[in-house]
């Protein structure tokens, strides 16, 4: 197994599976804007009715409460969108806010111990129910900076600069911090969640001991569906320990639905917000949570099964050239190729699979640039985890934009990449430095994936 998941140091065809990112569970022929919203295609039938059961429940439009419809109250009373569709856009990546609101975008809170803002939570909700005022509404500029590349080509990235217009309960704490996220793609969860832990903690350099510059850490965190401390693998800075995990502190923060694992049915209203805690909540009529166990549970089983798509052309020689300037580059060094997933009895879909997801579900220190002062586990605010790469050549066509890292300033791949210091200032460099072919064929191997 050590030898299979080795990287190659040989750039003359594709290596073995490497077509098919997400092992049997890949998604074959398909590229059209629904190719994140599919099942593993080594489903069963049988299996695959839970999954539509679980897109019913992610796609579900909820409610406020009291209302007829008692399947589907509890809404808010403060909220950031009604759905979970409605930030994962056909299950792909956000966008920041434009003039119309900011849904596909949150805005989490933190002082510097990690503790919620006193009197609005963990995270900023700009939308409310009808005789509730929205926590705030959230605005974004943005300040041009321009690099220069070898071979006369100029980028202009854009550093975000956030308004919070009118804080709807008074002022955020002195010592409170905010960092704007864009929901990230929903494919491959399920084979993220299935590598060994052992596997991710190989990884862990935290001091540099191979003197290669990249120190990558594990961040540990409380897990409410696993009642311990587990490794946190999901969220930009693996903030949550397992798929169960993140659905339900979405359900709880961004849709304010309770679940078992989040029992409260007015969300991330604080004690200080007395009248969302007092508003009507869609629980004790016909459920215990406002989502029971059954229908997280279904969530939970649609989010880890939503299919990698194949990937194109991975033997077109341009596209193995930049597969080459990938790893010359020393971009392997976090955005790791490949995993075989763990042995799975009641996960056939994910059990045994050799993966390509491009990530070491690490936090690295990537730089003053994209740093956020928000802390989240052990995760300091320089620090983010490596985000997957599979599917990522897809994102225009899936929604209808670019938008990439956590904040989504960036507006291209190489954006992305320019926006790389700390740990990544290297590679950074080695891409402002590299000739414009070189360039163009990184680029053509990111997209073919």
């Amino acid at each position: 197994m050590a030898e299979v998941i080795r990287p190659t140091e040989a750039f003359e065809q594709s290596e073995p599976y490497e077509a098919l990112p997400g092992g049997a569970a890949t998604l074959r022929n398909t590229t059209d804007r629904d190719a994140f919203s599919h099942p593993s295609a080594n489903m069963s039938f049988e299996r695959e009715l839970d999954f539509l059961l679980g897109k019913a429940l992610f796609e579900k439009i909820w409610v406020s409460s009291p209302s007829s419809t008692q399947a589907s109250d509890g809404l808010g009373p403060l909220y950031d969108a009604r759905s979970c569709q409605a930030c994962h856009i056909r299950d792909g990546r956000g966008q920041p806010p434009d003039q119309d609101g900011s849904v596909s975008m949150i805005v989490r809170l933190a002082r510097p111990g990690g503790g919620p803002d006193p009197v609005y939570g963990r995270q900023l909700q700009d939308l409310a129910l009808p005789g509730h005022a929205a926590e705030a509404q959230i605005a974004v500029r943005y300040r041009e900076i321009p690099i220069e590349l070898a071979g006369g080509e100029t980028v202009v990235l854009r550093q975000p600069e956030y308004d919070l217009g009118t804080l709807g309960y008074g002022p955020l704490n002195g010592e409170t911090v905010f960092s704007a996220r864009v929901a990230p793609p929903m494919i491959g969860l399920g084979l993220l969640e299935a590598i060994p832990e052992q596997d991710i903690l190989a990884l862990v350099d935290e001091d540099d001991r191979d003197g290669n510059g990249i120190s990558g850490r594990a961040n540990w965190v409380w897990s409410r569906d696993g009642e311990q401390p587990m490794l946190g693998r999901f969220g930009w800075k693996a903030g949550e320990a397992t798929i169960r995990d993140q659905s339900a502190a979405a359900f709880a923060n961004d849709i304010g639905i309770s679940s078992p694992l989040f029992p409260d049915g007015w969300g991330d209203c604080s004690a200080a917000q007395a009248t969302c805690r007092a508003a009507p909540h869609g629980d004790g009529d016909i459920r215990d949570t406002e989502i029971d166990g059954a229908g997280l549970e279904l969530v939970s089983f649609y989010s880890r099964n939503l299919a990698v798509p194949e990937r194109r052309l991975p033997d077109d020689p341009e596209v193995l050239r930049g597969k080459q300037v990938f790893y010359d580059t020393g971009c392997v060094g976090c955005h790791v190729p490949k995993h075989v997933t763990a042995r799975l009895a009641d996960q056939p879909e994910q059990s045994f699979q050799l993966i390509w997801p491009y990530t070491d579900l690490l936090l690295h220190d990537m730089g003053d640039g994209l740093a956020d002062a928000l802390p989240e586990g052990r995760a300091d605010g320089h620090e983010w985890r490596t985000p997957p790469l599979w599917g990522i050549g897809l994102t225009a066509e899936v929604s209808g934009y670019s938008r990439f890292l956590h904040d989504g300033r960036a507006r291209s791949l190489l954006e992305a990449i320019l926006w790389h210091g700390g740990e990544a200032e290297p590679q950074q460099t080695a891409v402002i430095a590299m000739t414009p072919a070189d360039r163009a064929a990184l680029i053509r191997f990111l997209e073919s994936l």
